[in-house]
């Protein structure tokens, strides 16, 4: 959780880039998924909570799912692994969570070209492999405090 929540950090800051920069101003995939969930439940969400479900998915869910897969995603590294995952991840949200918020497989239907599934390729790769070296590091640190057992 500790690895997600730094990754989240570091997801959240280049999405407020994002939008200070004006890059791709009418794909916002974080209002788009809010739209998604307030269809599915009577509650909806206000600053500053939406700000906080970001968090809650990156170093919650996501943290804890990575965690558990962390061993069985392919490759040696940290690296490796983290953009495994941030390419699967990529995938479901291109190809499933965007076309249930009805933007299309990879936001499509905005008629952007290719720049919102670049964008988010680029952004879900950032938070994998941030979340895997942070991951691994902790791991690491972890083990070499664990005694070891004398022969």
């Amino acid at each position: 959780m500790m690895a997600g929540l730094g990754a989240s950090t570091v997801h959240l800051v280049l999405m407020e880039l994002k939008i200070r920069t004006g890059l791709l101003p009418t794909f916002d995939p974080y209002a788009d998924l809010q739209r998604l969930l307030s269809s599915l439940s009577p509650l909806t969400l206000t600053a500053p909570w939406s700000w906080f479900l970001p968090y809650v998915n990156g170093s919650m869910l996501l943290g804890v799912v990575f965690g558990q897969l962390f061993a069985h995603l392919p490759g040696r590294s940290a690296w490796i692994k983290g953009c495994g995952f941030g390419v699967l991840a990529w995938l479901l949200l291109g190809m499933g969570l965007f076309p249930l918020a009805g933007i299309g497989i990879f936001a499509h239907r905005l008629q952007l070209g290719v720049m919102p599934a670049l964008l988010m390729l680029a952004m879900l790769t950032t938070y994998a492999i941030i979340v895997s070296v942070l991951y691994g590091w902790l791991i690491n640190l972890h083990t070499q405090r664990l005694p070891h057992p004398k022969s």
